[in-house]
């Protein structure tokens, strides 16, 4: 007798032991996860009655893509709700730039013969040649008019996940299967957790990660939200009934890219006012908004964005990954280029050794769109490594990370303006303290240690400037002012470097203990 289980996790179905964990499930299918990150549960329940049901999963042999149901009685919902078993084994007869259509098959709807106006993944049926024995089911990829002999209702619902799917089909492609998908939100029985010991059940469903596919209307937005998720993760500051929201770039204002409805699984950022620089993701439909600009869409793990709770983090895979070159070696660098297909020009110093700081173009969706990407090197000499103080110094390590880049880049940039004795003065390119505090914070009390990294404080006139002493001081900062006006945030960890900079120089720093850095 069978005494296992069978779950599923992230759409796939595994077997397991009986009293097996999450952790069994996560390590036996290698699902994506990272510690810390918070996994959503569905518990089993009773299927609803079939015409409740809003969601279905349709399954290719390509992949498979959701589709929810428009709220209303029309006669193609009807037939779908009462048809949708009969949907398997049918191929795609043909795709376009606009659409795809799976066909033909016969249905007893009355077509229309006039030009509609379809939005994007919109699913509707309609009779080639206005004949119901030769009717398809469409779904749209763009926004588009058309005759295609539709009813008068039009679309009867609309593609929520894995529309990247519809890219890919080929007319080999066909439907396999179509399963409705269980409305849990109305039950509430899920569970979102961080503990790897907890015991699955017989049924149950598990969602490790979301999918966010980038949109090529919003390169900058993009990267803003690369950014963003540097660690890996997307961490929930605020939950709503309508949306779920980051706050970590609050305060930094990301650029108006694309106009776009914010259908539930969009991904998009405040770019002015009051929250400029957040990041939500939307669990409802919502209009577009001058003050919003869409960045992305959620194309797997909708369910974990729905069970997100205030204070968790959820893992987040972007479609396509950042292009970040920034701290890698040519030799590196070419390497991952080649796997992108993108062609790696060398500028400065072009040894295979030398460290790249910049890239042209500097966001991933123009350089894939290019084909090439011109980086410059520099001797590894040039670069200083720090370590930073999150602990003790958070509030001034937030202008200081984004005075000098490093909340955008793994290298920052920090011009040394002034040389004295044992101590070097920087002042950052880019004036954060102008909407930035720099409070009083983690000031030093007896010494100031060699290599610590100080910032002069609100206390002090030169609010903002940024100091390192190489020999120990007992009576002044890093930045040459009063204990009380200087903040400690970090140390530089190859202190010896610093004897090879002159005034004027830019000398680019790299963050060695950041989760999620080298």
């Amino acid at each position: 007798m069978d005494d296992g289980i069978t779950v599923e996790i992230n759409g796939i179905k595994i077997r397991l032991p009986e009293k097996a964990t999450l952790g069994d499930a996560i390590k036996a299918s290698d699902a994506p996860y990272k510690k810390g990150t918070s996994v959503g549960i569905l518990k089993k329940s009773d299927i609803e009655q079939e015409e409740n049901v809003a969601e279905y999963r349709i399954i290719t042999t390509s992949g498979e893509f959701m589709i929810e149901l428009f709220e209303n009685h029309s006669p193609s919902r009807k037939q779908w709700i009462e048809q949708f078993n009969e949907y398997k084994d049918i191929p795609l007869r043909w795709s376009s730039r606009d659409a795809v259509a799976f066909g033909p098959f016969v249905s007893d709807m009355i077509p229309e013969r006039e030009t509609g106006t379809y939005r994007e993944y919109e699913v509707l049926f309609a009779a080639g040649g206005g004949d119901p024995h030769n009717t398809h089911m469409i779904i749209t990829k763009d926004r588009h008019s058309a005759e295609y002999g539709a009813p008068q209702e039009g679309a009867f619902g609309r593609v929520v996940s894995g529309k990247s799917v519809l890219e890919n089909l080929e007319k080999k492609d066909s439907i396999i299967e179509v399963k409705p998908v269980l409305s849990w939100k109305h039950t509430g029985e899920h569970l979102l957790t961080t503990d790897l010991e907890t015991l699955l059940e017989e049924g149950e469903k598990v969602f490790t990660y979301l999918d966010v596919v980038m949109s090529p209307e919003s390169p900058l937005g993009a990267e803003h939200f690369f950014a963003l998720i540097r660690t890996g993760s997307f961490k929930v500051d605020m939950a709503s009934s309508s949306f779920i929201a980051d706050h970590m770039l609050l305060g930094e204002l990301p650029a108006y890219e694309n106009y776009e409805s914010r259908s539930r699984g969009s991904v998009f950022l405040r770019t002015v006012g009051y929250g400029a620089g957040k990041a939500f993701i939307s669990t409802e439909d919502r209009t577009a908004s001058i003050l919003h600009s869409v960045i992305g869409h959620v194309d797997q793990g909708m369910e974990l964005v729905k069970m997100a709770e205030v204070g968790h983090r959820l893992l987040v895979h972007t479609t396509p990954p950042q292009i970040m070159l920034h701290g890698k070696s040519f030799l590196d660098a070419e390497e991952e280029m080649a796997s992108f297909g993108v062609k790696l020009v060398r500028e400065g110093d072009t040894t295979d050794e030398a460290l790249i700081v910049a890239q042209e173009p500097d966001t991933t969706i123009e350089i894939l769109k290019e084909g090439t990407v011109k980086a410059t090197g520099v001797d590894s000499s040039k670069i200083v490594s720090i370590e930073l103080y999150d602990d003790v110094a958070p509030i001034t390590l937030d202008f200081f990370r984004h005075a000098i880049g490093l909340q955008f880049r793994p290298i920052g940039i920090l011009p040394l303006i002034m040389m004295y004795e044992n101590t070097y003065i920087f002042k950052a390119e880019k004036p954060a303290e102008r909407y930035k505090e720099i409070l009083p914070e983690n000031t030093p009390q007896k010494k100031v240690v060699a290599g610590e990294i100080g910032v002069t404080n609100q206390a002090a006139k030169r609010m903002g400037m940024v100091g390192v002493k190489t020999k120990d001081d007992d009576l002044f900062g890093p930045t040459g002012e009063k204990f009380i006006s200087t903040n400690i945030i970090g140390r530089i960890l190859d202190i010896e470097k610093l004897q090879h900079f002159r005034e004027g120089d830019k000398i680019y720093v790299i963050e060695r203990n950041r989760e999620g850095d080298s």
